[in-house]
């Protein structure tokens, strides 16, 4: 081990909240002025000339797969709109003559005259452009798009993009490619854990065809859960946070499951260093159902074996984990549509010490499944109703000889929901829905026994609760240079019995009374209005001005004694003790495209406040929830964030990549830490940067290269230890006063097309990478040695540091047919 030289943080400049943040806390103002602007719309609308409606959906020419996010536009009016989840668009336009135009990603432009006399529906298909060696630009989008859109604060990358580029151990990774992007930040070397513009972990709303998933990694978090072979589309949002999204603070994830084809069957998978993967699809009905199943798994035993010497006492110690995919959809008509989807993954450690006869299990994993009727009710209306469950479980054991303990946890929903998207005119696009979530938490259940002696550590514990939204929004053009996009959603959060509530003494150590809940008997309800705005002002062409706030309310919280998420982290609710996590983002950017859209720039500064998190007291360990609430061992704070972030991006036919600088604070303020002091939070990182690039030297061969920098992560350590009637005390500095080395890292890859020809039924590549080329010692977590000296009462402490990943070569062969 390397001794390693930490570095002490300046003064934290914290974020007393200014007095008009205490003021937006009560946001009737900002309300009048919503209603107010949806009154002026719909007098304009109501006063507009008669209209025509073409509406339809898009699909993939050769797979029959809906297109989300393709533009429909006309000319020579430039009026248009993109298609939503689920394929649907609709453009009312006056009578008369028009072309139509739809462009996507890497599809060829379709172009259609059209005489409107009357509502058109259309069912469109685009055709994939083939590559050809002249630079061509295909950004798939209208020119300018990214500048005359309200949405600030999003992040889109497609998926045939990550594909190429180099991955650790070759293992694609949708969230390892976000962390590449401003504004989002990883934990530590390896993790695929998401931090967004200083929120942590538990405050991104992840969802996988609609369903919350829980818990995002594989391998302790060094692999995320989602098959790239399974996944259609994804886009993260850290701002500006539509209305239809609610229950989290910093960011919402929307990724979408493949629907299968429809045309034809395919037979696509791969086979890593780690683990394989094969996805089937095909036409249950042709153009009428499909079905997708995808899976992947790691290879059992193996992981294991990388870490643990055969000869050692840890012989047997296995890892390893699997992850289902599959989905069926079947067109009853051309107004209903329906889909059932599901994901099953889960992961199995097994621990052994031959030497002592201990043995330990742990296994985690979510299921969720999706269920969702589409209905076009007019040419303007669209629903989407869903039933979802989503489910996230952990268990430990363990035994040696005679006894044994077991750990249980875990979180479960059940969700109905409906949205309905009503498109009056081409000026707006109006969002309204409901929602309503069961939730059953089940927080470290424990049992033990010894022999035949069973332990009584209490019944299991469950909490219940309810969780409700209404929301509206309208997506209005109020001119060719000014749009907004404003929205409100009202939530509510009941938490129900059966529950105790155990009342403690002044010293929080003896329980003096508890108070009973019975079955269905308000605990605590919580009910706020979330405003949301943003908009956007065209300074000329090519260039534009976006600004937006969202206020967030978060009822369920993720309580975590590591640095880093881990599966044992605890998903609880808001209690009587327990209030809601309350978040307030301002940001503002500024747009601007070159070079025909060949280069799209960006900068945005952001300010966000939170109040009401969540951390364990000071010393709270996780037994100390055996017979006792786990929010009697929490204590509550306040956070802000602010920041600024860089993107510059380069669209190309061969040449395709960006640039992301964030500059960024974030600090936390919690009374019963840090004596009341502020400090910054752990993943709090001044500086990140990334350069990524993809280069398509000929149809057969494509290069790719990352470079990423860091500040070092934010930690706590002891600045000096010293001898009490023998025993070692250990006196810590601030609360992460001192910085871990900071973090660089170059990886590079290549990807090799044998058999490139468009016509062969078998295609494959080979992807080549190298992780971590100069072999840079990043640290993955710092320990501290003591060496003490009895005879003169001495204490040296040296710092080390423990890195795990060198310069890491790998291949994946990838086919289809």
């Amino acid at each position: 081990m390397e001794p390693v030289h930490l570095r002490p943080l300046n003064n934290v400049p914290l974020t007393s909240v200014p007095a008009c943040a205490k003021t937006m806390r009560t946001p009737s103002a900002l309300l009048r002025i919503l209603l107010l602007l949806m009154t002026i719309g719909w007098h304009q609308y109501a006063s507009a000339q008669q209209k025509f409606t073409l509406s339809g959906t898009v699909k993939d020419a050769t797979s029959g797969e809906l297109m989300i996010s393709t533009n429909v536009f006309v000319e020579p009016s430039m009026k248009g709109t993109t298609t939503n989840l689920y394929g649907f668009f609709s453009l009312t336009v006056p009578e008369g003559k028009h072309t139509l135009k739809v462009t996507f990603l890497g599809y060829e432009t379709l172009v259609q005259e059209i005489d409107l006399k009357a509502n058109v529906q259309l069912n469109l298909e685009l055709k994939p452009a083939g590559f050809t060696k002249e630079e061509v630009v295909i950004t798939g989008e209208k020119k300018d798009e990214n500048t005359r859109s309200t949405k600030m604060s999003t992040v889109e990358i497609p998926i045939a993009q990550i594909k190429e580029l180099p991955a650790l151990m070759g293992e694609v990774d949708i969230l390892k490619t976000l962390q590449l992007m401003p504004g989002v930040q990883s934990a530590s070397e390896g993790n695929t854990g998401l931090y967004v513009r200083g929120g942590g972990p538990d405050q991104n709303l992840v969802l996988l065809d609609e369903a919350v998933v829980y818990n995002v990694s594989h391998l302790f978090g060094f692999l995320s859960v989602f098959n790239g072979d399974a996944i259609k589309n994804m886009e993260l949002t850290k701002g500006g946070m539509p209305a239809q999204y609610g229950g989290r603070l910093a960011s919402v994830l929307d990724i979408s499951m493949k629907d299968g084809n429809m045309k034809k069957y395919e037979v696509e998978g791969g086979i890593g260093v780690i683990s394989s993967r094969l996805t089937i699809q095909g036409p249950i009905a042709k153009d009428r159902a499909s079905f997708i199943a995808s899976g992947r798994v790691a290879y059992a035993g193996l992981l294991g074996s990388l870490f643990v010497d055969p000869e050692s006492n840890f012989a047997g110690t296995s890892y390893f984990f699997y992850d289902l995919n599959a989905k069926v959809n079947y067109i009853i008509n051309d107004k209903n549509r329906i889909y059932l989807s599901g994901y099953f993954g889960r992961d199995v450690f097994n621990f052994a010490n031959n030497n002592g006869g201990f043995e330990a299990g742990l296994a985690w994993g979510n299921a969720t499944t999706s269920l969702r009727w589409n209905r076009i009710f007019t040419p303007k209306l669209f629903m989407n109703t869903g039933f979802i469950f989503s489910d996230y479980d952990f268990t430990f054991s363990a035994g040696q000889q005679e006894f044994d303990f077991s750990l249980f946890s875990g979180i479960r929903d059940f969700n109905l929901k409906t949205d309905l998207n009503w498109i009056p005119d081409v000026r707006h696009n109006v969002k309204f829905g409901a929602n309503y979530i069961y939730h059953i938490f089940t927080p470290s259940n424990v049992a033990a026994r010894s022999g035949d002696v069973q332990f009584d550590l209490g019944p299991e514990v469950r909490f219940h609760a309810h969780e409700a939204a209404l929301y509206i929004q309208d997506n209005w053009d109020i001119s060719d240079r000014v749009s907004i996009n404003a929205g409100l959603r009202g939530s509510l959060f009941s938490h129900v019995g059966p529950f105790n509530r155990y009342i403690k003494d002044q010293t929080g150590q003896t329980i003096i009374d508890t108070i009973p809940y019975s079955t269905g008997q308000n605990v605590k309800t919580y009910i706020y209005p979330e405003p949301r705005i943003s908009g956007r002002v065209m300074l000329g062409r090519h260039n534009s001005l976006k600004a937006s706030y969202t206020m967030n309310f978060q009822y369920i919280h993720l309580a975590s004694l590591a640095s880093v998420s881990l599966p044992t982290d605890l998903w609880v609710p808001s209690t009587d003790v327990v209030k809601p996590q309350e978040g307030h983002q301002w940001a503002a950017g500024y747009f601007h495209n070159f070079f025909d859209n060949q280069l799209e720039t960006s900068i945005e500064g952001y300010y966000k406040l939170m109040y009401n998190l969540v951390e364990y007291k000071d010393g709270a360990q996780p037994g100390d929830n055996i017979l006792d609430n786990p929010d009697n061992n929490f204590t509550f704070g306040n956070g802000d964030s602010y920041g600024l972030e860089v993107f510059i991006k380069k669209n190309g036919k061969r040449l395709t990549g960006w640039i992301g600088y964030t500059l960024s604070w974030t600090n936390r303020v919690f009374p019963a830490l840090n004596n009341g002091q502020p400090f910054p939070a752990r993943y709090d990182r001044r500086h990140d940067l990334s350069f990524v690039g993809s280069y398509r030297i000929t149809d057969r061969w494509a290069i790719s290269a990352i470079f990423v920098y860091g500040t070092g992560a934010a930690l706590t350590v002891p600045v000096s230890r010293y001898f009490i009637d023998g025993q070692i005390i250990s006196e810590f500095g601030d609360r992460n006063g001192f910085r871990m080395p900071d973090y660089h890292r170059l990886d590079l890859g290549a990807t090799l097309h044998p058999n490139p020809k468009k016509n062969r039924r078998f295609k494959s590549t080979w992807n080549f990478s190298i992780y971590n080329v100069y072999s840079r010692q990043n640290p993955f977590f710092i320990y501290f040695a003591t060496e003490a000296n009895e005879e003169d009462q001495s204490v040296k402490i040296e710092a080390r540091q423990v890195s795990i990943f060198p310069i890491l070569p790998s291949v994946t062969w990838n086919f289809k047919f």
